[in-house]
């Protein structure tokens, strides 16, 4: 598992490594039963404090993605996915990535090509 963060970045550094891990989960490359990192040897990994990475394992087994126990350590529960989201699930998506467009966009990178890659990584999530 290859999990990066960006200390310049305005996403707060636990918020990164939960997209990064849950990125990694929806893609199949941690699958039910896999263990995670120690949390201190993460942080140590990440050069982060290890209450961030706590934090962001925490968030992770709110969501049903993590079991975490107290001498196993954070491992990957099987997770049943909803039908269809919650109307509060959909409009969080929503805003999300309208930020997301409107803070690349105001970086240079031009409708086309954030439509592009929003399509290619909508199909590399479903398979395609």
């Amino acid at each position: 598992m290859i999990l990066s963060i960006d200390t310049d970045s305005a996403t707060p550094v636990y918020r990164q490594i939960v997209d990064g891990l849950r990125i990694a989960l929806v893609n199949g490359e941690l699958a039910p039963g896999d263990s995670l990192p120690p949390v201190r040897r993460l942080a140590l990994d990440l050069g982060v404090h290890f209450n961030t990475v706590a934090e962001a394992y925490r968030e992770l087994a709110r969501e049903g993605w993590l079991d975490i126990g107290a001498r196993s350590g954070a491992r990957v529960m099987k997770r049943s996915v909803p039908d269809a989201p919650t109307r509060d699930v959909d409009a969080r998506f929503r805003r999300r990535v309208e930020e997301l467009i409107a803070e690349m966009q105001a970086r240079g990178i031009k409708r086309s090509r954030l439509a592009s890659q929003l399509r290619r990584i909508a199909d590399a999530l479903d398979g395609g």
